[in-house]
Formats: C-alpha cells, structure tokens, sequence
C-alpha cells in the first residue's frame, strides 16, 4: 500500500505545499533534499531547526546515578534497604527480583558543576564536563521496557515489538536524502566491543519501501558489504548492466504493476553512486593530526568510538541526515566501578570532541546531537554489595541522555528524580515524547508523518507522545 509522508485529512497535498510556500516565502527551497527519489509532498511541516541528527547511543543502559543524576542522599544510606514505599511493588527483572535484600548503592564518584549553568556531573566525565553549558541534560526520561531488546528496539522504531520502521527510516521517508551520493540513515557499530547484541532491523525501514533502510557502514576496506564491483567487472560493464535492469523493470512494471520496481531501481542507483561517495567519506587519511589529538588516543584505531565520532562528523558535513554511532558494554550487571570507568574512557573525549568539532565547523547550529541508551540502572545493588564492587540492574524508570546543538537550549538540566534516585518528581518526558521533540526540530509534525500499512496509519510515537518545548 502506497503512504503518505505528511498525512492530513482536511489538507490535500497541493494545498499543504501551497500554504506552506505562502507562510515561509519560498524559504525552504534551499533547504530541499536533493535525493533522487523527492516528491512534491517531501517537505517538512514548519521551518526546522536542524537539518541532520547525529544519535550517540550508549548500549546496555548507562548509570546515571554515577554520571549525571547525583544523589547525597543516597550516598547517606548506602547499603541500607530499598524502602518498600519508594518502589510501590514496581516490578524487577530477574535477574535481582528474586534477591532477599535490595541494599542501596551509593556512588563512589565525585560530583562536581561545571560551566556558567553548573551543571552536575561526575568525575568519569571530565571532556564532557568541559562542554556542560553547550550541553542539555534530561534527567527524567522513562520507558516502559526492562529488558535491552524491547527497550533499545522501543528507542529505535517507537514499538517494543520487532518490525516497525526505525527512526531513520522515517526522516528518510518523510524528508528525502540531502545527499543523493549518500544513504539517508547510516549506522556504525563500535568493533570489537561485545555486550548486548544488536541488529540491523534497529537501522532498517520496516514496512517501508525498502530504499529507506539505513545502511550500515564498516571498518577496514570494504565499508558497505557488497558494494564493490565483482572481480572482471568494469565500471562501463556495471553502468550498462544498470540500464539494462532498469529497462527490464520497466517493462515488467508495465505487465504486472510497479510495486517495488522504483525502490529496486532507487537503490541500484544510489549503491552505484556510492562506489564512489563512500570511498571519500570514509577515508580518514586527510585528516590533520590535531583532529586526531582532540578525539583522544583511541582516534586512530579503525571501527573505533572515536574513529567512528570523526566519520559522524565528515558525514555531517556531507549533509547525511541521520547517523547513529552504537557503543555496547553499558550492560554493568556486576563489577560497575571498573566497568563504567572503561566506557567513560572510551567514549568521554570523543563525544566531547564531536560537539567541539561540529561547532567550530559552523554544523552545530543546525546538527542535533543525541547522547543516551535505552533505560538506566537501579539505585540499589543487583547481587552483594561490596567495598570492592557492586552492579546495577536495568532501570526504565528515570534515567539521563543530553542533546545538544540542532535547536535544543543549551545549559539546561531539565527534570528531576527523588533523593534515592529511583522515581521520577518533576518534568517527565517519555521515549515517546524525545522522538517528537526529535523530528520536530526537523520540521516534522510527529503526528503527521504516518504511513498506511494493514489497514491503519502507523507513526513513530505511535498512539501518543508530545514535543517538550521547554528543550527547544
């Protein structure tokens, strides 16, 4: 079934594209994706802060009671009792919902303010830290997910369950590329790491037409599986094998019906063009040693954080409009101390150096850059609490991602959780509501990007979820 990007019931599209050229005065035109699939209804809502999102995502659940949510209070009464009246009977998981005791777990690091809006974070996070006041923190974000598939596949395509497009796939759908050399969405996965498994239907399209799926780009040297030309085959052989499927799909789209013959053709085509454009985007070669320094010691090393932080930056500028960087190892069940401390070194300096080198590039105005995973960790200890170490177990309750540049006010420490760190007490914003906030500052309606699929409009936020303007 056919869909329709920027669904309204009372407006038709010549009339929407209409109105809006009327109230912008043909301002979005320069704005405009380039991509060779556009059609008269790829055009955003309102004027959009951002153009492209570059999403950080931290895999397995970072601690936020050890990175961003400081809680003394908790501290004060470490290793005593979880109160019965601050968990409700929510529930566990099982991982620590059949332990005879939930002692709490204070941090062991050091919280200090930093920056002229002092905002807090801990000692591990000491480049991040250095950018506080160009930084949003959302301490109340919630989920209804306790365990990673549900939870990161939720983040990702707005459903628990599998099969829904992601969220790339839908600024792809409903805006077009801005680079037609470039797939729309793109992912990188951190090599080597472990963790919680991850897999590509958290970057695919779904029930969307198939050219919509993000693409998901390698180390070493072939990025894009199957892209290359078979050995014998020369770039004048592949081109007019090219034309010729797409004289064969012509006329099969003529006997049978075009279903699926533009989205075969639209990506033959783009795997064509970019034979060339990944090549030049992944090269890193050109690259002067003093991005290399600022991105810290890990920089150099293929299908790293930071080397991945650096490709992010150079697809940015190559006007790629989404951009997902996966980190797994956040999954800190037991030995969390040591642990955690590995992650903040690995990604701390990177992360940094992103926003550093995205506004010093002119990209961070209209850039959103997003730092979370998908749910947090419990104020109180999964397994025995030592002096040595400790664990904790998911938390979808409150946890903390930041967001910076692309429109999102910078500074700004928004929501709050009670002393213990365990419910939220101010300002709570759901996985629903982040995506909203996301694709509104694409211009995107999040209730007007739907698309038709077994018999019902679908979206991203599903059946609720609202724009936090407080962030914007």
């Amino acid at each position: 079934m056919t869909g329709n990007r920027l669904h309204d019931p009372m407006t038709s599209r010549r009339r929407f594209l209409a109105s809006t050229l009327a109230v912008t005065g043909g301002a979005l035109w320069g704005w405009m994706p380039t991509s060779n699939w556009a059609h008269e209804d790829l055009q955003p809502h309102f004027m959009p802060r951002a153009k492209r999102v570059i999403w950080l995502f931290q895999s397995g659940g970072p601690s936020q009671i050890d990175l961003f949510d400081p809680k003394p209070h908790l501290n004060a009464h470490h290793g005593e009792e979880l109160p019965a009246s601050i968990r409700m009977g929510q529930r566990l998981t099982a991982m620590s919902g059949n332990q005879s005791t939930l002692p709490l777990a204070g941090s062991p690091f050091e919280f200090s303010a930093h920056g002229e809006s002092r905002q807090q974070m801990s000692d591990l996070l000491p480049h991040t830290a250095a950018i506080a006041d160009k930084l949003c923190i959302i301490r109340s974000l919630h989920t209804e997910a306790i365990n990673h598939d549900p939870a990161i596949t939720f983040v990702q395509t707005g459903s628990e369950i599998a099969g829904r497009p992601s969220i790339g796939a839908w600024l792809s759908y409903g805006l077009g590329a801005s680079n037609s050399d470039l797939p729309a969405s793109i992912a990188m996965v951190t090599q080597n790491k472990g963790g919680q498994p991850l897999y590509a239907r958290l970057w695919g399209s779904g029930f969307l037409p198939s050219e919509h799926q993000g693409i998901q780009f390698r180390s070493g040297k072939n990025p894009v599986l199957y892209l290359n030309d078979p050995d014998g085959m020369s770039r004048k052989m592949r081109r007019r094998m090219l034309d010729a499927l797409k004289d064969l799909h012509e006329i099969q789209a003529e006997r049978n019906g075009g279903d699926g013959i533009d989205s075969a053709n639209v990506r033959n085509e783009l795997a064509w063009r970019m034979q060339t454009s990944v090549p030049e985007a992944t090269d890193l070669s050109d690259e002067p040693d003093e991005i290399f320094e600022m991105y810290g010691p890990d920089s150099r090393k293929p299908g790293s954080y930071a080397a991945n932080c650096i490709l992010a930056r150079r697809l940015a500028e190559r006007n790629v409009r989404f951009v997902q960087l996966f980190h797994q190892g956040w999954d800190q069940h037991g030995s969390l101390p040591g642990g955690i401390r590995t992650q903040c070194r690995e990604t701390d300096q990177p992360s940094a150096a992103l926003i550093t080198d995205l506004e010093r590039r002119g990209l961070l105005e209209d850039t959103l850059v997003v730092w979370g995973g998908e749910f947090g960790r419990t104020n109180y200890s999964q397994g025995k609490l030592t002096p040595q170490g400790f664990g904790r177990d998911h938390h979808p309750l409150c946890f903390s991602i930041w967001m910076a540049g692309g429109g999102i006010k910078p500074g700004l420490t928004y929501g709050s959780t009670d002393d213990l760190g365990y419910n939220i007490t101010e300002n709570p914003v759901h996985v629903h509501d982040l995506q909203a906030t996301i694709l509104h500052l694409l211009g995107i309606d999040h209730e007007r990007l739907t698309y038709h699929f077994q018999g019902r409009r679908y979206r991203l936020t599903d059946v609720h979820g609202k724009v936090v303007k407080a962030l914007l």
